[in-house]
């Protein structure tokens, strides 16, 4: 009377000795170790990746098209590159778990700043891009798109601050 199959590993496989655990680990699952391949398909990931996009139409939309303020342009191009830079950075902390290395840095709590301030920083900028374009067709285009990368970091902060904190009040209190 069988209750139902039971797996059980060993290190020791039939054909003989086990391989060393690093020879074993090389083969594998390197590339599982390495890169996380479930962030790319996450929520969290998906949408770095649109405010990356928005923010890279919103910069070449500005730089391609006729200024009538340079210092309203210039700031909007800085914060759009200086934002794009670090979700890029937090992108790839999380896509090489570079997050498990460096221990010493809380990186919710990066990630929460950095969204916030950029966030705020991005709105600045977008609102000062969108009251100087003049109707004229790439400004207004890179000002649509400053406010859509700024919406998409609302939503980034959101799902940090309900994972981040959350998640802590709740198990403080377990």
């Amino acid at each position: 009377m069988s209750h139902g199959a039971r797996v059980i590993r060993t290190g020791v496989s039939s054909a003989g000795p086990a391989a060393p655990p690093s020879a074993a680990a090389s083969s594998a699952g390197s590339d599982a170790d390495l890169v996380d391949g479930a962030y790319f398909r996450s929520c969290a990931g998906m949408l770095k990746v649109a405010q990356m996009i928005s923010l890279l139409v919103g910069f070449i939309s500005v730089n391609n098209s006729q200024w009538t303020d340079y210092s309203a342009y210039s700031y909007f191009q800085i914060v759009t590159m200086c934002d794009l830079v670090m979700i890029l950075f937090f992108y790839i902390i999380h896509i090489f778990r570079i997050y498990r290395a460096l221990t010493c840095v809380s990186w919710p709590l990066a990630e929460f700043l950095h969204y916030l301030i950029g966030t705020i920083l991005l709105l600045i900028a977008s609102i000062v891009a969108a009251s100087k374009s003049h109707n004229l067709t790439g400004l207004v285009a890179g000002a649509t798109f400053g406010f859509l990368a700024t919406v998409l970091c609302v939503l980034s902060i959101w799902s940090s601050y309900k994972v981040s904190c959350i998640t802590q009040s709740t198990n403080a209190a377990v």
